[in-house]
């Protein structure tokens, strides 16, 4: 293997703590993590879309993006599917050699080998599981919701990755002939079949582990006079092309969501105040009016650097004008350099100003005080919780930024939780949702008052980090069967149920962290962990061997009957 590219797999191995996977393995890994990361910019677990094992036809990796989601498992694609009205999907399949060069006959196998799996009917040769969940998630979850897409069918992307330096022009007709066979099924708008270089695996692993930045021409613009807390600020206006090109953008052509992980709304679709933003847009006479009909956004960077007439902006967030943005990338066929958007850039590393900024600029829309309340306290005290009040050993990380401790090299990725994940754990563990996490945004929308509340003890978010991260651990180094893999979230039911009784959790200070402390003790020790677990798994395998065989694992424990079973086996002893 390239030098470099082994001494940038050894440090990916160490910081997703994968130091157990030999070579060949790591390098999946590796690749599967640049190539995703181009399309998903959130932290994932890079192993998990990694496929091992025989009869895999050639394939080491496979993703789908549902309207920019990640998903792996078909069950999470249908559901994920089913709750979406038009949605945008992307199939990512990858090879990865770590040779120096890149063969012809490779990229025909693989070819040949897609071309069997896409199609419906049976396979002419014997597949693993991993490849049978392919096939479900093609034929069943998207192919079987064809009505859903509405014209708009899958793009395909294929990567063939070495740790080749350059790509000869015979690979890159035999590319070409794969596009075309592929594209000669009718099920794709679009087929990419792509070759990655070690230069290319370098350039995506450096963004894949940097903080989102952009820099655009804004040679118009107003400094604001700095305050104590603001290190600088600009205001003035940006032709949208180049927001959208720029800012907006990344570097597979989709808008970033990550930018907007600040606000306090996601986009609310086409209803009457963004119909109308369309309208504008749309409109050759109103467009260049656009800058003083729209209020234009507000970014809060955490890094500045005014170049010329250009700004860079480095590890940014847009805290208010989301709406907008969505409109100005779906429209952005309309948009001209004769349509303007206002901007505001505030340079600040004060979290107080970036809640006040956030909060006065959103209370010029109809946002209420609660919905206000998503940048409270808590989470920040939830990060500081995380990161000070164990030692290096049982320390966690709380990402309240997207991207938050993406440069942060001393510290494994494994062991950060973003708010969706930590959302999960937690409702899983204490609010006895193992099945509904499944179902997220329902189960939000139902139980969501009961989460991230002034009053409520960290310790409790901290151990369910704490077991859910020992649960992938146990996954990871296979002392825990894969094919447990999604009753994850059963098992931190079980364990609390297991360790902690039925009882309502305590919010009081002293009684939450003595509540937790002999289960954290057991969590954090790997031997006792295991056990822990093991000891589970055989109520669950009762639970599993009492649905009808026919029913995927991924199916039957979002069920309440299955997380009702699961739990009669587990009071059973």
């Amino acid at each position: 293997m390239d030098v470099v590219i082994g001494g940038l797999t050894r440090e990916f191995q160490k910081t997703h703590d994968l130091t157990a996977l030999p070579e060949s393995e790591a390098f999946e890994a590796f690749a599967a993590y640049c190539v995703l990361s181009s399309f998903y910019e959130n932290e994932f677990a890079p192993d998990t879309f990694r496929i091992g094992g025989g009869n895999d036809l050639g394939i080491d990796a496979f993703a789908v993006l549902v309207d920019g989601d990640l998903l792996h498992d078909a069950d999470d694609v249908a559901r994920v599917m089913d709750s979406r009205i038009r949605p945008a999907v992307d199939i990512v399949f990858i090879q990865a050699k770590t040779s120096s060069r890149f063969e012809g006959r490779v990229i025909s196998d693989l070819a040949d080998n897609l071309l069997h799996i896409v199609r419906p009917g049976e396979l002419p040769y014997p597949a693993s599981d991993d490849i049978q969940n392919i096939r479900r998630c093609l034929h069943d979850a998207i192919y079987g919701n064809i009505g859903k897409l509405a014209g708009r069918l899958p793009r395909l992307h294929v990567f063939y990755v070495s740790t080749g330096s350059d790509v000869a022009a015979m690979i890159r007709q035999k590319a070409a002939s794969a596009e075309r066979k592929l594209n000669a099924t009718g099920l794709f708008d679009d087929v990419a079949f792509e070759c990655k270089t070690q230069h290319h695996l370098r350039g995506l692993y450096r963004r894949a582990t940097s903080s989102v930045t952009a820099t655009f021409p804004m040679p118009r613009r107003i400094v604001v006079p700095s305050t104590s807390a603001v290190e600088q600020a600009v205001t003035g206006l940006i032709a949208a092309p180049d927001l959208v090109e720029r800012v907006l953008t990344d570097d597979a052509g989709r808008l970033r969501r990550t930018l907007f992980h600040e606000n306090f709304r996601d986009f609310q679709g086409y209803n009457e105040v963004n119909s109308k933003i369309r309208d504008t847009l749309r409109d050759p006479r109103e467009r260049s009016l656009f800058s003083l009909y729209n209020l234009g956004i507000t970014i809060v960077t955490r890094g500045l650097k005014p170049i010329g007439d250009d700004v860079v902006l480095t590890d940014f967030q847009i805290v208010n004008g989301c709406q907008t943005c969505h409109v100005l990338f779906d429209q952005r066929e309309q948009l001209t350099d004769a349509v303007h958007v206002k901007l505001l850039v505030v340079h600040t590393q004060n979290e107080d100003v970036v809640s006040g900024i956030a909060a006065a600029t959103n209370r010029q829309t109809v946002i209420s005080e609660e919905d206000l309340s998503v940048r409270d306290e808590f989470h920040r005290l939830l990060e500081e919780y995380f990161e000070h009040s164990r030692d290096r050993q049982q320390r966690l990380y709380y990402e309240r930024r997207s991207k938050q401790y993406s440069e942060r090299k001393d510290i494994e990725k494994v062991r950060v939780f973003g708010r969706p994940q930590l959302t999960r754990a937690y409702l899983a563990m204490f609010l006895d949702e193992p099945a509904g996490v499944g179902h997220f945004k329902s189960l939000l929308q139902e139980r969501g008052r009961e989460l991230f509340q002034p009053g409520q003890q960290p310790v409790y978010y901290y151990l369910a980090a704490a077991t859910l991260y020992r649960v992938e651990w146990l996954l990871r180094n296979k002392r825990i069967d894969k094919k447990y893999a999604p009753a994850r979230y059963h098992l931190l039911a079980a364990v609390r149920l297991q360790s902690m009784g039925t009882e309502a959790v305590d919010h009081g200070p002293r009684t939450a962290e003595q509540k937790c402390a002999q289960l954290l003790r057991d969590i954090w020790d790997p031997n006792a962990s295991e056990r822990l677990f093991t000891r589970l798994l055989r109520p669950l395998q009762r639970a599993m061997d009492a649905e009808p065989p026919s029913v995927p694992v991924g199916e039957m424990v979002r069920t309440q009957r299955f997380a009702d079973r699961f739990r009669q086996e587990v009071l059973r002893g």
